[in-house]
């Protein structure tokens, strides 16, 4: 009997073991929120960003990503529908949908550029975050009529053991925050803001910090048809 309860035991740890959840939380914060890697190799070790760490590599970026900075980080979801739009604009042009493309063919002075978007000078982590939200340039510097709004957003509906939980928010603004605004109503849809959920935030890497942006996001908040 005795055996018999020892080999309970050791299931019964063995399926906990099985089932324990992977470091990251959906928001709220990573459970073990320090990696002892610089942010570069952080996402180097995670596939979950192997796009995006072509994307930084055709780019010139990885000094930079790197430095003392806070990183929005895209996932593979999104870079996926990036370059699959890129490639279908790519053939209404030449009129050939048969034709390899993928980040080797998309220009690396666009991409600096527009990943320099994602990037922000410092440290900015939960503890710095406010429902109010703060404007930022980006590493790009100062892009006239836009900066970059970080806040968090408050859910109300999220379980029975909590009332609410805070989403870390990245925004690009365009003109004024249409937060502020009076009537969203009135705000053309070409000067609206366009905001993405943090799926995960606050990983404190070596270097710097990550937040992962939900996997619906793509790339550049591209818009572009994907085709068929």
């Amino acid at each position: 009997m005795k055996n018999n309860i020892l080999i309970y035991i050791a299931i019964f740890l063995l399926a906990l073991s099985a089932c324990k959840k992977d470091d990251y939380k959906r928001d709220g914060g990573p459970s073990n929120a320090y990696v002892d890697m610089t942010t570069y190799d952080y996402l180097k070790s995670n596939r979950n960003f192997d796009s995006l760490v072509k994307v930084i590599d055709k780019a010139g970026l990885k000094d930079a990503v790197n430095g003392d900075i806070t990183l929005f980080a895209t996932t593979n979801y999104g870079i996926a529908d990036y370059v699959k739009a890129k490639k279908y604009q790519k053939s209404l042009q030449t009129g050939n949908e048969n034709f390899d493309f993928g980040i080797k063919d998309l220009p690396s002075q666009e991409l600096s550029d527009s990943l320099k978007t994602y990037l922000f000078t410092g440290k900015i982590n939960r503890d710095q975050i406010t429902l109010g939200g703060k404007l930022y340039n980006s590493l790009l510097g100062a892009i006239p009529n836009v900066q970059y709004l970080i806040k968090f957003r408050r859910s109300f509906d999220y379980n029975q053991y909590l009332n609410y939980v805070d989403y870390v928010t990245y925004t690009k603004v365009i003109g004024t925050r249409d937060d502020k605004e009076p009537d969203l109503n009135a705000i053309p849809d070409d000067q609206k803001d366009k905001g993405v959920d943090v799926q995960t935030s606050g990983i404190i890497t070596r270097t710097g910090i990550v937040h992962v942006l939900n996997g619906n996001h793509r790339l550049f908040f591209n818009g572009q048809s994907l085709g068929n």
